[in-house]
């Protein structure tokens, strides 16, 4: 089910699936809420599962009061939204730009556990140049006609070379995903002020409650070795490769993903 949830400063968009303990998925930067799609019914077998637009991205509008300004606001309107939708220190799981914020959350005592996925925060400053390089090229080329980037995709060939920078296996997207992560980069509204904003940002939060920390071996955005970083930061977390993995793993292997963030949460499937 997809529905907006609106309060005084919140008004986002997300997918609903499922009963129990609530899960909320943030994605990363220029994505969208569809980016948990493989692995929602998974998920949703356990938990009360909720795959947010951030603001500003997807279908969820750049708040009126406009964009937050840095880190502490993100996890401010995090914050809010949680209270919008009625929770109490959900889980959270992140990707990219979102595992950043579930870190924070999990830091802030906001949350429940945080699964991190290949998340921003662990890089220099010269690799995160690449990484927004690498994702603003995609952002101009998703600018192409759309009947253009629809013969694009249909073409596995094509469809592997445009999304081989973000996935290690481009092959398992279909034509009508990757069309929609293109109409979604493209809408980013957000993208730029999230990106400069982000310039200077590095964690440095000590979370008490249960944290997982995953990366693709084969991720090219914010490469593996950002995962030794990680680990020397956060000396209490579980620490977890996910092997043949790019930057966006949900597609790469979602059985691998889902159990990864049942195993934070400590839910599984009966």
């Amino acid at each position: 089910m997809t529905t907006p949830a609106s309060r005084p400063g919140v008004e986002v968009v997300f997918e609903r699936r499922g009963a129990g303990p609530a899960l909320v998925l943030l994605h990363g930067i220029g994505h969208h809420g569809g980016a948990w799609l493989p692995v929602l019914d998974r998920l949703a077998g356990t938990h009360d599962v909720i795959a947010v637009d951030l603001p500003g991205f997807g279908r969820s509008p750049v708040p009126a009061a406009g964009l937050p300004a840095d880190m502490p606001g993100l996890v401010a309107g995090m914050a809010q939204l949680f209270a919008a939708l009625g929770l109490d220190r959900p889980h959270v799981a992140g990707n990219s730009l979102g595992g950043a914020i579930a870190l924070e959350l999990a830091a802030a005592g906001a949350v429940a556990s945080a699964t991190a996925l290949s998340p921003a925060g662990f890089c220099t400053a010269r690799e995160l140049r690449w990484a927004l390089t690498v994702l603003t090229l995609h952002r101009n080329a998703a600018r192409l006609p759309e009947p253009v980037l629809r013969h694009l995709f249909a073409a596995p060939a094509l469809r592997a070379l445009a999304m081989g920078m973000i996935l290690a296996r481009p092959d398992r997207l279909t034509p009508d995903v990757a069309l929609a992560d293109a109409r979604a980069l493209r809408r980013a509204r957000a993208f730029r002020a999230v990106a400069r904003a982000g310039r200077g940002y590095a964690f440095a939060g000590r979370p008490t409650v249960p944290v997982t920390v995953a990366w693709g071996t084969r991720d090219r955005i914010l490469p593996h070795r950002q995962a030794a970083l990680a680990r020397a930061r956060l000396p209490t977390a579980r620490h977890l490769d996910l092997p043949g993995c790019g930057h966006v793993p949900m597609h790469d292997d979602p059985e691998l993903v889902a159990s990864v963030i049942l195993g934070t949460t400590g839910l599984r499937p009966a």
